[in-house]
């Protein structure tokens, strides 16, 4: 991954997130719930 790709990427997940916030709409609690499920999901099987 070029530092170009990194600095975009970085930027739309802060875009993302300051969407979130604004708008109130809990998007970012649900992925990071979904996240942490998967997390557990893929220790059992480890």
């Amino acid at each position: 991954m070029t530092n170009a790709i990194a600095l975009w990427l970085g930027f739309l997940i802060l875009c993302f997130i300051g969407y979130d916030l604004a708008t109130g709409s809990g998007m970012l609690i649900f992925l990071a719930r979904q996240f942490a499920r998967l997390v557990e999901y893929i220790a059992f099987w480890r």
